[in-house]
């Protein structure tokens, strides 16, 4: 990687309909995906929405970021499992915090400490929860 920053990108298109005045499609990575506003707003409960998004990104790069801590001190991970949590206030049009729940598989067990740092480190190092504005907390 050469210098300090890096670009990422995102491509959004409207593609609103009768149905669904907020559809659309986000184009991430190669990849579509279907987009709605959250369902007590009136967007469709099978498309992804941008809070979900938000939690669903804070949690992805603080697993990424385990696995290769884990992957650097040899641990083998067999499986890894969130159910992240994220609470919006909508007075204040924010929101208050996000819960990451990662239940982590090993081959063999490491001990409470190692994974206690293990998480920790990967929280330190995650770009998304360093951006955040609101609390992250890692209840492993």
């Amino acid at each position: 990687m050469e210098g300090s920053l890096t670009q990422h990108h995102a491509r959004v298109v409207w593609e609103g309909s009768k149905e669904d005045l907020r559809a659309h499609r986000l184009e991430i990575g190669g990849v579509d995906v279907a987009g709605s506003c959250s369902p007590q707003w009136g967007g469709d409960p099978a498309k992804a929405d941008p809070e979900d998004m938000f939690v669903a990104a804070l949690s992805s790069c603080h697993m990424l970021w385990f696995l290769a801590l884990a992957r650097e001190r040899r641990l083998r991970v067999v499986s890894y499992e969130d159910s992240a949590e994220g609470e919006l206030d909508h007075d204040s049009f924010s929101f208050t915090g996000v819960t990451l729940r990662p239940a982590v598989e090993f081959s063999e067990d490491p001990g409470p400490e190692v994974l206690a740092e293990l998480h920790a480190e990967a929280h330190r190092r995650c770009y998304i929860a360093n951006s955040a504005s609101c609390p992250v907390e890692v209840a492993a």
